[in-house]
């Protein structure tokens, strides 16, 4: 929890996500309500961005949802009007129908390996791309909202595979401006569950720590063979249907 201090005032407390986007967010408000500037949407966008907005985003346009959530949020501890923040957030969500073609990791995801999360300096994902294709969500419900660098995405495909499916996977990252070289790629030889033991040997080899471990697929035998290999400093999160 981020305590809201102004002015040497305390006005309460708000769950303040741990990332660059939301403590920008945060400052951003915090500093205009102490000068007395309009409290607004023109503190988050421009308006070339507002007006982009008002048409299809790729991705659902997921981080400026999450920006106006933090906004309307810091406007109920403030008591600001944000009238204006949640006609735009109902405006992106229909625009962009999130609540059809969204499926959202962040609500499937779980703490597999103990019962509260301890503090983590790092986060990886492991992502097996043949069991769990989604890459939109991926990007906005992950990578983005936790800024998780290319070096820390570790990915694998079977020859197979990347035969059927890689101009759809290149497709759907060159709309986030990445390709299947932009990771940690692997392509395996042939075999059975090879791209699989790829990502546990991956994931052996770093032997990370204190860290928050993202495993994105859908495979039981791979999510028991990460939990055994987990370090148990790590938070690691698993993926369930």
């Amino acid at each position: 929890m981020e305590k809201i201090i102004i002015n040497k005032k305390y006005f309460g407390s708000i769950d303040l996500p741990s990332t660059d986007a939301a403590r920008r967010v945060f400052v951003r408000v915090t500093k205009a309500y102490a000068a007395q500037k309009p409290m607004n949407i023109h503190l988050l966008f421009s308006p070339g961005k507002l007006k982009a907005l008002q048409y299809y985003q790729v991705g659902g346009a997921w981080q400026e949802l999450l920006d106006l959530e933090l906004y309307i949020e810091l406007g109920k501890v403030l008591r600001f009007d944000t009238v204006d923040a949640e006609k735009l957030k109902n405006s992106i969500e229909l625009t962009n129908d999130i609540a059809h073609n969204h499926f959202n990791i962040t609500k499937r995801l779980t703490l597999c390996n103990k019962k509260v999360k301890s503090i983590s300096d790092a986060v990886y994902i492991f992502w097996d791309i043949e069991n769990f294709s989604n890459i939109g969500s991926v990007f906005t419900d992950l990578i983005e909202k936790y800024e998780v660098p290319d070096y820390h995405i570790y990915m694998a495909a079977n020859p197979d595979s990347l035969y059927l499916f890689k101009d759809e996977w290149e497709a759907n990252l060159y709309d986030y401006g990445k390709s299947l070289k932009s990771f940690q790629f692997t392509k395996c030889d042939h075999g059975k569950n090879v791209a699989d033991t790829v990502l546990l040997e991956n994931f052996l080899t770093l032997a990370p720590s204190h860290a928050d471990i993202y495993l994105m697929t859908f495979d039981r035998e791979l999510k028991e063979r990460f939990e055994s290999a987990c370090d148990a400093s790590n938070n690691l999160y698993i993926l369930e249907k």
